[in-house]
């Protein structure tokens, strides 16, 4: 796969990282940067290696709040601009950099006659972000799909491969979560030969369902909450009659309440303890504590 437009990249300093994020929240980057090839991005992990800094990733910043009170501390890798794809129709194989957002290769795939990915249309991220979180939905993941991912160590900048057996994959969990490794490129394996009208057909019924349903309109994370089991959070918090609740700027969504809206100048910390209440209520009333789909960077103390 090659890489267009291929610059050095620059170094930054003191950046909101408002920008960088689908909630629109975030304080400044101690240091950020936005690497567009692998040697660059092994560059980086070197200078910051050398310079004793904490690395963190992030893609298209879905699912991520990032503490605004303080400046994040550390070496802030986006990795937006490592996008890229190859497609081969005949196997159904496609190798998409880790950059490459989902609903890009949804609607490729589905051109292309290659079925698989309808359910992903919807998902406002990176296809690396969806390997390591095994995102999901329209009852399909990730998961399903995955071959391989290839990874640069943290610690190393050593390049290896990881099979799909060994990312242990679960709901909305994999082993990639727990290590120091950021995910370059993700390998997938879809069915090939099918009609592709029909697939673009389904793949605009399931992004119409999300817009319909889920408030695309307003920045946010996307989902908040994992589902427990033989349940759907979004119904457990409209049921505790939530929706609509709000601190600050923030709101837990009118239209769909497993959603947390910036409702325009919202602060993270709000959006954060939103959080927490519906935690507490939803474990009060139903003793079931929610699992946030969504990371925390930049707080001491996190969910």
């Amino acid at each position: 796969m090659q890489h267009s437009n291929i610059k050095k990249s620059t170094i930054k300093s003191g950046l909101s990282l408002s920008n960088f994020t689908t909630w629109k929240v975030g304080g400044k980057a101690e240091w950020i940067v936005e690497p567009n090839n692998t040697k660059e991005l092994q560059d980086l992990i070197s200078w910051a290696n050398t310079k004793k800094l904490k690395i963190q990733v992030i893609g298209a910043g879905s699912n991520l709040l990032i503490n605004d009170d303080d400046e994040l501390k550390g070496l802030t890798i986006c990795m937006r601009k490592m996008h890229g794809y190859e497609i081969d129709k005949e196997s159904g194989i496609i190798e998409a950099f880790s950059g490459e957002p989902i609903p890009n290769l949804a609607r490729k795939a589905a051109k292309d006659g290659l079925h698989g990915l309808e359910w992903a249309v919807g998902i406002p991220g990176t296809i690396g972000g969806a390997s390591v979180m095994n995102a999901g939905a329209q009852n399909g993941c990730i998961a399903d799909q995955v071959i391989s991912v290839k990874v640069i160590s943290t610690e190393t900048g050593k390049i290896y491969e990881i099979n799909h057996k060994k990312l242990d994959y679960s709901y909305r969990k994999s082993f990639l979560q727990e290590q120091k490794l950021i995910v370059y490129s993700v390998k997938l394996r879809l069915e090939s030969g099918y009609d592709n009208n029909e697939l673009i057909k389904i793949t605009n019924k399931n992004l119409n369902h999300r817009l319909k349903t889920q408030p695309y309109h307003l920045p946010s994370c996307g989902s908040v909450f994992r589902n427990p089991k033989d349940q759907t959070a979004g119904q457990i918090i409209e049921k505790l009659g939530l929706k609509g609740f709000r601190k600050g700027n923030a709101e837990i969504s009118t239209m769909h309440a497993n959603f947390i809206v910036n409702k325009g100048g919202a602060k993270a910390s709000d959006i954060l303890l939103l959080i927490s209440i519906i935690q507490k209520k939803v474990q009060k009333k139903h003793g079931i504590l929610l699992h946030p789909e969504v990371k925390c960077l930049g707080w001491d103390q996190i969910l």
